[in-house]
């Protein structure tokens, strides 16, 4: 069965972020095409994909290679996250569906949950899935895309320290999905704008070390499973 080129795509991509492919290295197609255990055909369309999203260059001599981004690069995602996050979620209390506020609610009752019992191992990961179906649920397709390649981009060229109180981030998390659920995008704009500006915070630029961390991680097979 032919893997489709999306799901290469967001396996490679996964991949840049977590610093198995590290910055600069050479992306070749066979060597690619091997390790995803895929074709060349939808490695070379990934590819075009991932340069578009700036996660990859093509350079003379050497072909497609994992980007660079400069500090300045770095600095400019985090600015267009604090205009672009709270759009989002003035656009989501205006068009969600009932669907979105079963799901960001559930989230948040597991994530306070999760906070006050000071476990903090999957509220990372909770902490992405809230804040993807709050960009799904802002009725934008163009809308949704940014936020999500901010968000993807931001981990790849951050680190983030853990935040002073996991309780007051979910608190946070709360207030937004109770703005949205009432259908007030001007409470759910500023609510989210001051949820983003503190997380912000938290954010340091990834030293070599810190990529380093990531370089032995296990190929990111699950998705081309699915």
């Amino acid at each position: 069965m032919r893997i489709p080129a999306h799901t290469v795509c967001t396996a490679i991509r996964d991949d840049i972020v977590a610093g198995v492919h590290e910055r600069g290295g050479r992306l070749t197609e066979e060597v690619l095409a091997r390790r995803y255990g895929v074709s060349r055909v939808p490695v070379r369309e990934a590819l075009r994909t991932l340069e578009a999203e700036g996660f990859v260059v093509t350079r003379r001599h050497a072909g497609a290679c994992v980007a660079e981004p400069t500090e300045q690069e770095a600095a400019d995602l985090l600015e267009m996250r604090l205009l672009l996050e709270p759009l989002g979620a003035a656009r989501a209390a205006q068009r969600r569906t009932e669907a979105h506020l079963k799901v960001l609610r559930g989230l948040v009752r597991l994530g306070q949950e999760r906070a006050r019992l000071g476990n903090s191992d999957d509220l990372r990961a909770l902490d992405g899935w809230f804040h993807e179906t709050l960009a799904q649920a802002c009725g934008s397709h163009a809308l949704t895309s940014a936020l999500t390649q901010l968000r993807h981009k931001i981990a790849w060229m951050y680190t983030v320290d853990g935040p002073a109180s996991l309780p007051e981030t979910w608190a946070e998390h709360g207030a937004i999905v109770d703005a949205v659920a009432r259908g007030d995008g001007e409470r759910a704009r500023a609510v989210t704008a001051l949820h983003t500006e503190r997380a912000t915070l938290a954010h340091r630029l990834r030293t070599a070390a810190d990529r380093v961390r990531h370089t032995q991680h296990a190929v990111n097979t699950a998705g081309l499973r699915n």
